[in-house]
C-alpha cells in the first residue's frame, strides 16, 4: 500500500497565549513561538506507518509512505522529522503561509495525488491553528474518492479500509474502497486502533506516536526530499478565504466578592438575570 500524508507546521499550541496581535490588527504575530507539526497530522503519519508494516517489525516498510508539506524552506525540518520516524520520501511545495487557504491546498494536493497515485491519502482531521477542517473533504470531492472523516480506528482489508468513525454517542463503522481519503482523530494512535493485514490481531502498539532514535534521525538526512513549485500543481492560485483583520477577545471583567448568600442571590437575580 502507498499512502500520501499531508503535514502542516503550526505554532506550538501549548503556547497559544503568547500569540500577539499588533495595533494594526492586520496579522497575527507569532515571533518567538516554536513551530511544531500539527498534532492531528502526526497521528495521521503514525496511522500510515502502521498500515504499511508488520507491527512486530516496524523497521521494515511493507509499502510506501510519502509525506508532503506546503511552506518555505524551513518547513523541511518537519519533513525530516517525519522521515526519521519511518516515512520513505518527502515533498515540499514551495510557498509562504499567507498565500494558502484550504481550497488551494486541496487543489494542489489533487494534482500531486494524480502524479503519485497513492492507494490512500491519510491526513489529520484539521489543523490546530485555523481549525477550518476543510482540506480532506474538498480533496475527496475533487478526486471523486470515498471519504471517511474523524477516523478512530483503521483496519486494512483487500482493496479497502474498515474505518471506525467518531460520531456523537459512539463510533460508526464503514468500509471504504481504495483509493480513498481518510482524516483521523486523536484516538487513532491508541494501541489497538490501526492494523495492516500483516499485523497480528493480538498485537498491541505503544500508545501514541512513535519517536525516532538517533540513528534514524541521521539516516533521514539521506532520504529523498523533493521541492515542487506551487505553480506546477495549481495554475490558479487565487484564494477563496481572506483574513482582513484580527482582534483579541474582550478582556474578562474582574470577579466580585460577596459578603453573604443573600447578596449573591440578589446579584444573580438583578445583575446576572439568572433567577
Amino acid at each position: 500500500m502507498k499512502i500520501l500524508v499531508p503535514l502542516k507546521r503550526v505554532a506550538d499550541p501549548d503556547n497559544a497565549n503568547k500569540v500577539k496581535i499588533p495595533a494594526s490588527g492586520d496579522k497575527i504575530e507569532t515571533t518567538g513561538l516554536e513551530w511544531k507539526p500539527n498534532p492531528f497530522d502526526e497521528y495521521a503519519l503514525e496511522a500510515a506507518l502502521r498500515l504499511t508494516e508488520d507491527g512486530k517489525a516496524p523497521k521494515t516498510r511493507a509499502g510506501e509512505v510519502v509525506v508532503v508539506t506546503f511552506g518555505p524552506k524551513e518547513t523541511e525540518q518537519t519533513l525530516r522529522a517525519a522521515l526519521a520516524t519511518g516515512a520513505d520520501r518527502a515533498i515540499r511545495v514551495d510557498v509562504t503561509d499567507d498565500k494558502l487557504d484550504g481550497d488551494l491546498v486541496a487543489r494542489a494536493l489533487k494534482t500531486l495525488v494524480e502524479r503519485e497515485k497513492p492507494d490512500a491519502v491519510v491526513m489529520g482531521k484539521q489543523a490546530v491553528d485555523g481549525d477550518s477542517n476543510q482540506v480532506g473533504q474538498i480533496l475527496a470531492e475533487l478526486l471523486d474518492w470515498p471519504l471517511a472523516t474523524f477516523a478512530a480506528t483503521l483496519k486494512e482489508e483487500k482493496g479497502a479500509l474498515l474505518v471506525g468513525r467518531e460520531v456523537d454517542g459512539g463510533v460508526a463503522t464503514l468500509r471504504v474502497r481504495l483509493p480513498a481519503v481518510v482524516t483521523v482523530d486523536l484516538r487513532i494512535v491508541a494501541p489497538t486502533s490501526v492494523y495492516s493485514m500483516k499485523t497480528a490481531p493480538a498485537f498491541k502498539y505503544n500508545d501514541g506516536v512513535r519517536f525516532a532514535a538517533l540513528p534514524a534521525i541521521m539516516a533521514a538526512k539521506k532520504k529523498p526530499l523533493a521541492e515542487v513549485k506551487l505553480a506546477d500543481l495549481a495554475a490558479d492560485q487565487a484564494l477563496k478565504v481572506q483574513y482582513h483583520a484580527f482582534q483579541p477577545p474582550p478582556a474578562r471583567k474582574a470577579g466580585i466578592k460577596v459578603k453573604d448568600v443573600g447578596e449573591l442571590v440578589t446579584r444573580l437575580k438583578n445583575e446576572a438575570k439568572v433567577l
